[in-house]
């Protein structure tokens, strides 16, 4: 039997080289959402710093307030007996004849006094009310303060709410905060899946000095707070201007919009008694009948009773503590025979109504009291730290651009098609669902290609033989 003859060196079989791994999905994706997050962190972030300050001090205006209107939400002495609501309101329209009582919340503690709340008093704002403060032992008039919004915000938190909300601006004002709310929860994801994507050894904060402890220090409080950030953005955009409105309209047609209580005044009784003593707040069977039937159906302080508002409604008498566990039933009452025409139990709305009553009295500091407000104020300056972090990270890397490095040519075409397309649609909706999010988006991506095309082409220049 003949052998083949054995290769000679040239001839001798090449070993075929190993196939390349290819890059997975977030090596191709890592490059976008670090640039994002860099253009997100510079240019958003002094809107932030604004709203971190201005709801640091926010969470902590709820105990200012306790303190510096002490005089007014506070009786001098507690009695035995409170005197019937009617005669306290009285009180109130005897000091402060002007406008007419748009709602009563009568003393909810003992040593709490009652609010009598005056819509169109001279002097006072058209979308705030004129809180008139009566000592429900005496009925003397404790002080009266102008008074916002259904959470009962007096001056202080007034103001302090505005600028969080507006920057005292109006409408155009609360843009910024939208703007905000908008990126803050794509910076913090972006930062998370950032973080996690460094090896375990790059993560460490002790024993590291320069550029790389602050990012570690970036990382580390970023990834404690991120769940906070994520909770306070979306909370936020609940009631903002554009995203509000279209998180409403969803709602709405998912059958989850926030119910209301009947207002109509039953049947053949509809117009009894609707005429009210010169805008004083009594209309037929009167202020104590009505509280005595709300408290029938189990409407426990703090409550507040709202006149009928002509003479074919009801009285509304609505439960308003927004603290855990919440009392938000509500029932009308009709002004001419005293009988409950209609019940709305907080627990019998839907579950996205629910869900976003909790989500915003978390975000403004009332669900859980004073710690639900210590923690917002950790969460502010959490913020503040990270975005000092961050641009002394953007100081500390000293390439002499402003705008770091542009992203290299070609790493849109690197991202495999079945994550590209998925994540631009995505991208797509979010940008018409939150629209803050979305022009900016598209404005950064613009400004990214224009300035990584005009490096390349300075790099090629100076290149280029002379």
């Amino acid at each position: 039997m003949s052998t083949a003859p054995s290769p000679t060196k040239d001839e001798a079989p090449k070993a075929e080289p190993a196939p390349t791994a290819s890059p997975g999905p977030w090596a191709s994706l890592r490059p976008l959402v670090l640039r994002l997050h860099f253009y997100a962190g510079v240019l958003v972030a002094p809107f932030l710093l604004v709203a971190a300050v201005t709801g640091f001090l926010y969470a902590g205006a709820f105990q200012a307030e306790k303190l510096v209107y002490a005089h007014e939400m506070t009786v001098a002495e507690v009695g035995d007996t409170k005197l019937p609501v009617s005669e306290q309101v009285s009180a109130a329209r005897k000091a402060h004849p002007e406008g007419t009582v748009s709602a009563v919340r009568p003393s909810p503690e003992a040593d709490a006094t009652t609010r009598v709340l005056l819509s169109g008093a001279k002097g006072v704002d058209p979308d705030h009310a004129l809180a008139v403060f009566v000592d429900p032992y005496t009925a003397k008039v404790r002080g009266a303060l102008e008074q916002y919004g259904s959470t009962g915000a007096l001056p202080l938190r007034t103001w302090i709410d505005d600028f969080h909300r507006d920057l005292r601006l109006g409408d155009t004002g609360r843009l910024y905060s939208e703007f905000a709310a908008s990126w803050l929860w794509v910076i913090a994801a972006g930062g998370l899946a950032l973080w996690f994507s460094r090896r375990r050894a790059l993560r460490k904060v002790r024993g590291t000095s320069g550029r790389r402890r602050t990012l570690g220090l970036h990382g580390t409080v970023g990834l404690w707070t991120a769940a906070g950030f994520l909770f306070l953005s979306a909370t936020g955009l609940t009631w903002s201007t554009y995203a509000g409105a279209n998180i409403d309209e969803l709602r709405t047609s998912l059958g989850q919009a926030t119910p209301s209580v009947s207002a109509t005044a039953g049947g053949d009784h509809a117009g009894h008694g609707a005429a009210a003593s010169a805008g004083g707040g009594e209309h037929g069977v009167g202020l104590d009948k009505v509280l005595s039937a709300a408290r029938a159906e189990g409407l426990t302080d703090p409550v507040e009773i709202v006149p009928p508002a002509d003479a074919d409604s009801a009285y509304v008498v609505r439960q308003i503590q927004r603290s855990w566990p919440e009392k938000q039933d509500s029932v009308a009452v009709d002004p001419g025979t005293g009988e409950v025409t209609d019940v709305l139990r907080f627990a019998d709305y839907p579950l996205l109504a629910k869900l976003t009553r909790w989500g915003i009295d978390l975000h403004t500091g009332i669900l859980f009291g004073l710690v639900n407000q210590l923690a917002l104020m950790a969460l502010a300056l959490a913020l503040v730290l990270l975005i000092v972090w961050g641009y002394r990270m953007w100081w500390q890397r000293g390439r002499g651009s402003a705008f770091g490095r542009p992203l290299p040519r070609g790493a849109w075409q690197q991202v495999p098609p079945q994550i590209l397309v998925p994540c631009v649609a995505v991208i797509a909706v979010l940008g018409c669902f939150v629209p803050l999010l979305g022009i900016p988006l598209a404005a950064f991506v613009v400004a990214d290609v224009l300035y990584g095309e005009i490096a390349h082409r300075r790099a090629r220049a100076s290149a280029s033989p002379t």
